[in-house]
């Protein structure tokens, strides 16, 4: 199954794969490489070539937009999906059924071959495929340097399909069920750390400017609020993925790179994919599509309908 691969020089090119295993969203790297080059004080002599997909370049397109990246820093060499998608792992350990996966390709009759020790399986691609991949709009990298593959169309459902079940459900139902996941929520910030729309330096929810120590005057403490606290109770757990949910709106391009890495399985696309319903509906928004587009939070339209105030 594959991983992300670093390198540097032509003979190195041979380590790079595209097949459906490839699920990480590699944009991650390119802010932690600015991390590296700012700690160092090392400009970027050089652009950064990134392989993507349609997902993958969206949120390029967001740092971009926050002018976190300048273009002609970045080389986008664009992979289509052409209908193949990702696998999503846990879906595909449940068909296997104990047997390791070694390979995967997509037949492009709707289905995936997965190779193991005990012989090939074929499975149907909606059995499992990423629910990120079966939503999914935009499967082509437009924003682009470099092209591999043809446009594609590949919207398999409605890309608010797994929100159903959720809206429908009542008030109180849609608390316990958020209860029920988010008490689990172990406060790793794997979430974040994944995710290549937090890259901030400094998180609202461990402060590493302002220690509080046994001399720390209340005064200081109370000049500098502290929004969240680190202990995983239900009001914090709410608070911290309330709070990272709402600074993802408008720039969240589904991913799904947090609920993939959590260890708890908790649903986040859920909370993430439900505000950008919102934003497109109450504004027309989709994150990461024009470089040239300001973000959402950054635009004002004196036609908006302004339907979602009171």
């Amino acid at each position: 199954m594959s991983q992300p691969a670093f390198i540097a020089e032509a003979g190195d090119v041979d380590k790079l794969v595209w097949d459906p295993t490839c699920v990480h969203n590699l944009s991650l790297y390119l802010t932690a490489e600015k991390k590296i080059r700012a700690a160092k004080k090392e400009t970027a002599d050089k652009p950064i070539g990134i392989v993507c997909k349609g997902c993958d370049s969206r949120s390029v397109v967001v740092l971009l937009q926050e002018n976190y990246l300048k273009r002609e820093n970045v080389h986008i060499i664009g992979v289509s999906c052409q209908g193949s998608g990702v696998l999503d792992e846990n879906k595909l350990n449940k068909h296997l059924k104990g047997k390791t996966p070694l390979s995967a390709e997509y037949d492009g009759d709707e289905s995936y071959v997965v190779a193991t020790k005990d012989g090939d399986v074929k499975i149907a691609a909606k059995e499992i495929m990423a629910e990120r991949c079966l939503e999914c709009k935009f499967p082509y990298p437009d924003v682009n340097d470099e092209i591999f593959g043809g446009k594609v169309e590949s919207e398999r459902r409605d890309p608010f399909h797994s929100l159903e079940a959720m809206e429908a459900s009542t008030v109180g139902d849609k608390w316990d069920f958020w209860k029920k996941q988010l008490d689990g929520c172990l406060r790793c910030y794997a979430c974040r750390s994944v995710c290549p729309m937090c890259y901030c330096e400094e998180c609202v929810v461990d402060s590493i400017t302002f220690m509080v120590t046994p001399g720390t005057s209340p005064e200081q403490k109370a000049d500098r609020i502290k929004w969240i606290e680190r202990s995983n109770s239900t009001s914090e757990n709410f608070g911290y993925h309330m709070v990272r949910a709402i600074h993802l709106v408008g720039r969240c391009i589904d991913c799904a790179e947090c609920e993939r890495v959590c260890p708890v399985d908790i649903p986040l696309r859920l909370l993430n994919k439900k505000l950008e319903k919102e934003a497109f509906e109450l504004f027309d928004y989709q994150a990461g599509l024009d470089p040239d587009q300001p973000s959402l939070v950054s635009s004002f339209r004196d036609e908006d309908p302004n339907d979602h105030i009171l």
